[in-house]
């Protein structure tokens, strides 16, 4: 099996990890570490201890998520996953709306938030875009996590086989607020594998009327794409308000001049 995908975005360590986890994937367990200790899950290894787990220490990511004031706020999840950050988020929000259009791992998140008798999580099956209609999703089996509609990423895993496919609806964020009166947001999390550009592209009128902070993982299939999608979305936010624009992971204020020091990690945007 080609390693260009598996090397370009993994370590050594991680799909070792992934592939242990993989095997376990059905146990039923208390989180011992990480920002959902002490809550019920399935998926991962988190019923061992952090060393073992590969996290022997916090990350600045956790760090931060930590520090931000979320009560009584509406968060909304842009890429769930296995619903890891929706039951932190829900442990401190209001009111969480969550997107996951990859159906098993929306259903890994629907039984992770009946473990923890979650009321306030609207679970919404839909990936997010900047137009209506459907995608096609691409895995790595082995990195269910790395799911993507990004062309660029999926080509990487198209290259790799077994690939598996699935194709999901889209809608637009600006569009599905107004048509099913979601709450306003407050913050707005964004992890979807290089598409984080084009879900934003559909939430210009949510960003300008009500101003909530971004949270955003960056992604690419190779450095220069990388460089090229943090300049694109630190250009788009700027566009439209967002002046106040921070690497986490550094900590360093990021403009057009110096936004590809933010290439890998967070961004988080205050208008």
């Amino acid at each position: 099996m080609p390693e260009s995908y598996r090397k370009t975005h993994y370590t050594l360590r991680h799909r070792v990890i992934a592939s242990l986890s993989q095997r376990l994937d059905g146990i039923t367990y208390t989180q011992r570490h990480g920002l959902i200790r002490g809550m019920r899950r399935q998926g991962g290894l988190g019923f061992l201890p952090a060393i073992l787990a590969g996290r022997d220490e916090e990350t600045a990511e956790h760090r931060f998520l930590r520090s931000l004031d979320l009560s009584g706020k509406v968060v909304y999840e842009i890429g769930a996953f296995q619903g890891i950050l929706t039951l932190f988020f829900s442990s401190r929000a209001r009111e969480v709306i969550a997107y996951e259009p990859n159906p098993p791992s929306f259903r890994r998140v629907e039984r992770n938030l009946r473990l923890n008798g979650r009321t306030n999580v609207r679970l919404r099956q839909l990936a997010v875009g900047d137009r209506e209609g459907t995608l096609t999703l691409l895995s790595d089996p082995l990195m269910p996590g790395g799911t993507t509609g990004d062309p660029t990423v999926a080509r990487q895993i198209e290259a790799s086989s077994p690939a598996t496919s699935v194709t999901v609806p889209i809608v637009v964020l600006d569009n599905d607020i107004e048509v099913h009166g979601l709450p306003a947001p407050d913050v707005i999390k964004i992890d979807i594998e290089g598409m984080e550009l084009t879900a934003l592209r559909g939430m210009p009128d949510t960003l300008r009327r009500h101003r909530p902070d971004l949270y955003m993982e960056m992604h690419g299939a190779t450095v220069e794409h990388k460089d090229r999608n943090v300049r694109e979305i630190v250009a788009f936010v700027s566009g439209v308000g967002y002046a106040d624009i921070m690497h986490v992971e550094s900590g360093q204020r990021i403009d057009g001049r110096n936004a590809t020091v933010a290439r890998e990690g967070h961004l988080f945007c205050r208008a």
